[in-house]
């Protein structure tokens, strides 16, 4: 159980519901006090007429004052009784605030943890929430049609990608079909095969930018299929094979421990190859890249570090936006689409994403995600 001081509302509402209990018995307490304090017979001295002897005088004081005395204890066991009711009226109070406030925040407690299981891929769900037309009924309404309107927004969003795919590949295979089929004629300048070669590559570099757009919406507002398990060493170990000559031009290390992690094996081997060849591009010539993968207490480990220039913490914490680089970087390859896909890709896996830059210059690239669990 949560303590009061990290649910403020539960707690005010128990300290208002035992006070007011408190007060209530408080109150009752003191009444019958009164009551009673105002009801017990006085003993009172009378004047008493003249009798033959002094014995019955001795023996009406003597009466008096056990009277008295009886009053007294009485008296005094009353308030006794009354201040040990009221201690445990204190606890008792507190107790049954505690559960009056429980009922009464239940609802909302059902409420916030339906919400927390709505994600971009289950925002068709809906609280639906029964019961009489009060304030609790009509929150929940509320959060009903602001879901609705986040499921028509998201799905609009996702048409638009799907469309824009198609869209934008047709006019791009036009014209690289185009360039070839130029490029193919007969007395064909070499001025105008060159600007051809450029063209195509520009074309190249919008296909990549295409790609990387495409694969960042999908980590972002997609649900993962057909979850699998996925050995992030292996991976590491694939792509670093893939891209050997573009690592000849560095000093490459490795320690690749197994490191199981489930989930969607193209986008978790995207993720592995953005890692990789953002550390090729961007590590200078002659450069050292480490690669290290580890499994440790259920969570599996993918660091790449690399040599470089000092960066900043600031700016290290921005180069996971897209389309962000520093320096030279800006003008040179890439989409600038790199790390913002591994992070998209780390946060939908329920992983994350560190950036931490070296001191002795470079930067330390750390991907968290848990092993073997179903995101």
């Amino acid at each position: 159980m949560r303590a009061l001081s990290d649910r403020p509302v539960l707690g005010r509402f128990t300290l208002l519901y035992g006070l007011l209990f408190f007060a209530s018995g408080a109150v009752l307490l003191a009444v019958v006090n009164a009551v009673a304090l105002g009801t017990s017979p006085r003993v009172e001295s009378e004047p008493v007429p003249s009798m033959p002897t002094a014995r019955p005088l001795e023996e009406a004081a003597l009466l008096r004052e056990r009277l008295a005395e009886a009053g007294a204890d009485q008296h005094r066991a009353l308030l006794l009784g009354s201040l040990v009711a009221l201690g445990l009226l204190a606890l008792v109070s507190v107790l049954l605030g505690r559960v009056a406030a429980g009922r009464a925040l239940a609802p909302l407690r059902a409420i916030t943890a339906a919400t927390r299981r709505v994600s971009a891929d289950t925002l068709h769900e809906r609280l639906a929430v029964t019961g009489p037309r009060d304030e609790v009924k009509e929150l929940a309404d509320t959060i009903d049609g602001l879901l609705a309107r986040l499921e028509e927004a998201f799905a609009a969003q996702r048409r638009f990608v799907a469309d824009a795919s198609h869209e934008l590949r047709t006019p791009l295979t036009t014209i690289r079909a185009t360039l070839d089929v130029a490029s193919a004629k007969p007395a064909v300048s070499e001025q105008t095969l060159a600007l051809a070669g450029r063209v195509r590559a520009e074309l190249d570099s919008t296909d990549d930018l295409l790609n990387g757009l495409l694969v960042l919406a999908q980590a972002q507002h997609r649900a993962l299929e057909a979850p699998a398990q996925t050995d992030l060493a292996t991976e590491a170990a694939r792509s670093l094979a893939a891209r050997a000559p573009a690592l000849d031009a560095h000093t490459l290390t490795t320690s690749l421990d197994p490191a199981p992690a489930r989930g969607d094996t193209a986008l978790l081997a995207r993720l592995v190859d953005n890692l990789i060849d953002n550390a090729a591009t961007h590590t200078p010539q002659g450069g050292t890249i480490r690669v290290t993968t580890a499994q440790e207490a259920g969570i599996s480990r993918l660091t790449v570090e690399t040599d470089g220039p000092h960066l900043t913490q600031s700016e290290v914490d921005t180069l996971a936006r897209p389309f962000r680089r520093l320096g030279p970087a800006r003008t040179g390859p890439g989409s600038g689409l790199g790390l913002a896909i591994v992070s998209a890709v780390a946060t939908a896996h329920g992983g994350t994403l560190t950036l931490t830059p070296r001191p002795e210059g470079g930067l330390h690239t750390t991907v968290t995600l848990p092993s073997g669990e179903t995101p």
